[in-house]
């Protein structure tokens, strides 16, 4: 049985609090919030606290707050003998206070408040500071994941980069879309099925080989066209920029 504390209340710590808790083989003790309201979600399911001084002992310490925040959240625990982990993707094992036995427990998901994810699909990036670390940790993350891979800080870091491509900057793309959408009277769910069509073709297809479109075809007319409907300059600069970027990958 793993018995850990878990210290933050986002979105992140309510989706691990609920993977650990289904587990058989993780006991959470105990969860640490300085937010009184954000620690109700948990209170009746476990113990919690805001006070430092009253964190209970685990075998491990999962961090998971902002990356502002994750020194001084694990200061709190220095003087604890057991494994202290945070869940950044941006941040190294330095990070953490040193003296300590320490990991990283990445999970690579985007986790938004409401939204039920199936953490068994979840990849987990897992580091340790030693190879003892490494296996408890990648042993607490076959309790709730299928998918746990051993990585160290500098590939978590391009592995984040990738991400944010691949979940932040297209999210930002949809909200454009959607803005087009909504400014011309046309409902946003009519292109549902292509971005369905985007994703699952990837399943057969590399990005590369799966990319089509008029910037693809060096189709200046239909790009040119485009250009004279986006009344806002940065909207310009952005269709602009990828388009240039996809013909140079592929040639004229």
């Amino acid at each position: 049985m793993h018995k850990v504390v878990l210290l933050g209340t986002g979105n992140l710590a309510h989706h691990l609090f609920d993977a650990f808790t289904k587990s058989n083989s993780v006991s959470v003790v105990q969860v640490f919030g300085r937010s009184a309201e954000r620690l109700a979600y948990f209170k009746d399911r476990t113990k919690v606290t805001h006070k430092p001084e009253n964190l209970l002992h685990a075998d491990i310490y999962i961090i998971a707050v902002s990356d502002d925040a994750i020194h001084t959240v694990s200061q709190y625990i220095k003087n604890k003998k057991s494994i202290i982990a945070h869940c950044s993707g941006g941040m190294g094992l330095e990070t953490l206070t040193e003296g300590s036995d320490r990991g990283v427990f990445y999970p690579l998901q985007s986790f938004s408040k409401g939204r039920k994810i199936d953490f068994s699909e979840v990849p987990l990036c897992i580091e340790g500071s030693s190879e003892i670390v490494l296996e408890k940790l990648i042993s607490l993350g076959r309790t709730i994941s299928q998918i746990c891979v051993p990585i160290n800080s500098k590939q978590r870091l391009a592995m984040h980069l990738a991400a944010v491509y691949t979940n932040n900057f297209t999210n930002h793309l949809l909200f454009k879309a959607s803005q087009i959408c909504e400014e011309n009277d046309l409902p946003f769910s009519l292109l549902m099925p292509l971005l369905k069509e985007t994703v699952s073709k990837l399943g057969i297809l590399s990005p590369y080989d799966a990319q089509t479109g008029p910037a693809r075809r060096n189709d200046r007319k239909t790009q040119e066209k485009h250009m004279k409907i986006i009344s806002n300059k940065q909207d310009r600069e952005i269709y602009a920029l990828l388009s240039e970027a996809i013909q140079t990958t592929y040639g004229d």
